[in-house]
């Protein structure tokens, strides 16, 4: 179901198809259209159509004819506009001249109802592909969008608006080309509207607020759309979906969609598409270069200013403690947050800015670098890393110590007086300096969790993800070091170096800044420690230590004691 590209004007077709229909398909393969194009086999439907292979006649080349099917239901009057609708879509493609868009060959009419005749593109749309393996590789979800977003690019030059992108309109070619199909409900610029007045047209999943409130479309509509369609492939789901067309709409509006887990580098140019507000979208050319750098495997510098931010709770207090404090607005952090404990700032995949990455394997690793890396005392935000260096052997031994579920010392397992280890639900094991070093989750849904003995003055934070980005933790934490540099007073990078854990390849990063009493509860000079390593199952786990500068000399000492007692789930 799809097509293949062939010379001529540019134009498109509804391939979003999903399976024949049945009926009197079979009595219409082998029939004549318009005394020219024989009908083989029906290769998709759709709500509005059926689309077939035909084999053009008096050019003897293979077609695909789209078939208004829509028509045969309706009243003369609606017959009608479905017409007018037929010919808006192949008005609108024959002016777009783009090898992403499909080929217009032919208008007709045919037995009471319309057809469109446009070249045959072997393959499958980008929602078969979905259903078929689940999900779509970030990579090639990134690769898929740009060509959709240049296709779109070419449309607003020429004065069209899509208005129904969503997978089943984005075709893949068996040769690897990407085609964007059906302007059926396409708006140009200058033409009479053909719907109705208040008629909402295109897919509910896929429209964008804007749109849904009522409001003119424009060009950040369909980028919009382009965001949603890009979550749907690397997510196996729409963003927005919900039980119904209604209840889907009011998500659109008013919810934020759950941050995709999978997109990898295409994470922070979706959270960019998907902007409530049309006015803070990226347009087009800077959207067409996010997605070159994520097709890149690369996470796109340019997309941080898009990402959305929200200041919640600036320090990591104690269950009992409930002020909130400011956080800088221009502080990514890995996740949108959904945790039983504080939050720092809520952004998709926060580190949609960060410098380029250099090839990906899954979804960006949840490293964690507090937003006392930012800001000072506990509180925390997520960013990438990156770069090359030495390797240092790293002194720690795999663990001798005792586990023990009662958070008492274990003298006998080798742990230091008065440590205790703390069996953690998410399945880790983790040693702390004492009894008062409390549990507190940072951000469920990405599994970061702290444990402190004074609301975010000192802490640990254990931060995982089992399908990063980075596949050197130096890399990671190279990038991470030029990024702070740029954000944290009086920064300095003490070392950053290669170092190998428990046979792992792994990195530390450690620095000091001086954190603002406008920002935390902790104002002062501090400094952090961050390791990072991959593990054997392809985990690739942060640990990370903070405290202020003076108390540093012992916070450095307990962190190499972290590192020695530390457990994998």
């Amino acid at each position: 179901m799809a097509l293949r590209r062939f010379p001529g004007r540019a134009g498109i077709l509804t391939l979003a198809l999903s399976r024949p229909l049945r009926g009197n398909v079979n009595q219409m393969q082998g029939s004549l259209v318009a005394g020219r194009y024989r009908l083989g086999e029906s290769i998709g439907s759709g709500g509005m159509g059926r689309v077939w292979r035909a084999h053009d006649e008096v050019l003897h080349r293979a077609v695909a004819i789209k078939e208004l099917t829509a028509a045969l239901y309706v009243s003369d009057s609606e017959r009608t506009m479905l017409l007018a609708r037929t010919r808006a879509e192949a008005r609108a493609a024959a002016r777009i001249n783009h090898s992403a868009v499909v080929t217009v060959h032919d208008v007709l009419e045919h037995d009471g109802r319309p057809w469109i005749v446009m070249e045959l593109v072997e393959g499958r749309s980008l929602a078969d592909a979905v259903r078929d393996e689940e999900r779509v590789e970030p990579r090639e979800a990134a690769r898929i969008g740009l060509w959709v977003l240049r296709a779109l690019r070419a449309a607003h030059a020429a004065g069209v608006l899509h208005r129904d992108v969503k997978p089943g309109n984005v075709l893949l070619g068996r040769d690897g080309r990407v085609l964007l199909t059906d302007f059926g409900i396409a708006q140009i610029d200058g033409d009479t509207a053909i719907t109705r007045t208040g008629e909402v047209v295109g897919s509910v999943d896929y429209l964008a607020p804007e749109r849904v409130r009522g409001h003119d479309p424009g060009p950040a509509s369909d980028l919009w759309a382009l965001g949603a369609t890009l979550y749907t492939a690397v997510e196996g789901r729409s963003p927005f979906r919900r039980t119904s067309p209604l209840t889907t709409m009011q998500a659109v509006v008013e919810e934020q969609a759950d941050e995709p887990r999978r997109a990898g580098p295409l994470a922070p140019v979706i959270s960019a598409l998907l902007h409530k507000d049309p006015a803070t979208r990226p347009d087009a050319a800077r959207a067409e270069q996010m997605l070159a750098e994520a097709a890149e495997g690369r996470r796109p510098p340019a997309a941080q200013e898009y990402v959305p931010t929200r200041a919640v709770d600036a320090h990591v207090p104690l269950p009992h403690e409930t002020r909130p404090q400011p956080v800088p607005a221009a502080v990514p952090h890995h996740h949108q947050q959904h945790s039983n404990g504080p939050t720092a700032v809520q952004t998709p995949y926060g580190p949609a800015a960060v410098a380029p990455r250099r090839r990906v394997r899954g979804r960006m690793i949840a490293l964690v670098v507090v937003l006392a890396a930012l800001i000072g005392g506990g509180t925390a935000v997520v960013l990438q890393q990156g770069g090359r260096g030495g390797t240092t052997a790293d002194p720690s031994p795999t663990p001798t110590y005792g586990a023990t579920e009662t958070g008492r010392t274990d003298p006998a397992g080798g742990l230091p007086e008065g440590w205790v280890r703390r069996t953690d639900p998410y399945g880790f094991s983790v040693v702390v300096p004492g009894e008062d070093w409390k549990r507190v989750v940072f951000d469920e849904a990405t599994r970061q969790v702290d444990y402190t003995p004074d609301g975010g003055r000192h802490f640990i934070r254990i931060a995982a993800d089992d399908s990063p980005d980075f596949d050197d933790p130096y890399e990671h934490l190279r990038d991470l070091d030029q990024q702070i540099g740029q954000r944290l007073v009086d920064y300095r990078q003490l070392s950053l170096e290669r170092r190998v854990y428990r046979d792992r390849e792994s990195a530390r990063l450690e620095y000091s800044w001086t954190a603002l009493a406008k920002d935390t509860d902790f104002p002062g000079p501090r400094r952090a420690i961050d390791q990072m390593y991959l593990s054997r199952d392809g985990v690739e786990y942060a640990i990370y230590m903070s405290a202020p500068a003076a108390d540093w000399a012992t916070t450095r000492e307990q962190f190499e004691t972290v590192l020695q007692g530390w457990r994998e789930p």
